[in-house]
């Protein structure tokens, strides 16, 4: 009973000076195992997680910076691109203008050539119904002569001389008769 009686006279919130120093001797071991083997690994692993953290967020930056200069290139080589497109147009559009001007300007010679030729055709051409007039009026005149004058005129010399003298008289008729 005397055990009984001890055990109720000792209070349960009061804990045993045995266990508190088994307690605390346990305490500090543990306290020495986490601080020596987890706290550093734990440390670690959040600097390590501090590092991808930042490094993450510096390799978005420099991303984003990259792709910041990226598009200031695009930008600068399409404006780039753009004045040089322009330009090319405009260079082709003078070089059409200046290959129709040379077209237009050979078109004209040529129109011009013809034209010259056309005339040199046709002062050929009537040169040629001309002397071929002539020869027929001539030989026409001379059978009227003949016939008019009863003597044969088919000595050259003086058939020749007939025309000659017949059709500057035509001729001089027709002058007066223009002016």
């Amino acid at each position: 009973m005397y055990l009984l009686a001890a055990e109720e006279a000792s209070n349960p919130l009061v804990p045993n000076v045995a266990e508190m120093v088994v307690g605390g001797f346990a305490f500090l071991v543990v306290l020495f195992i986490v601080g020596r083997l987890l706290v550093p690994r734990i440390q670690k692993t959040l600097a390590e997680r501090v590092d991808a953290i930042e490094g993450g967020l510096k390799r978005a930056a420099d991303a984003q910076e990259e792709a910041q200069r990226a598009l200031k290139q695009y930008r600068d080589q399409l404006a780039e691109a753009r004045h040089e497109a322009s330009r090319l147009r405009e260079e082709a559009r003078e070089q059409g203008a200046q290959i129709k001007a040379e077209l237009r300007e050979e078109a004209q010679a040529e129109a011009r050539r013809l034209i010259e030729a056309a005339h040199a055709q046709i002062e050929a051409d009537r040169q040629q119904a001309f002397a071929q007039l002539r020869t027929e009026i001539g030989r026409l005149s001379v059978d009227l002569a003949g016939r008019i004058v009863g003597e044969s005129l088919q000595d050259e010399a003086r058939q020749r001389r007939t025309v000659d003298r017949f059709l500057e008289e035509l001729e001089a008729g027709n002058s007066a008769a223009v002016r």
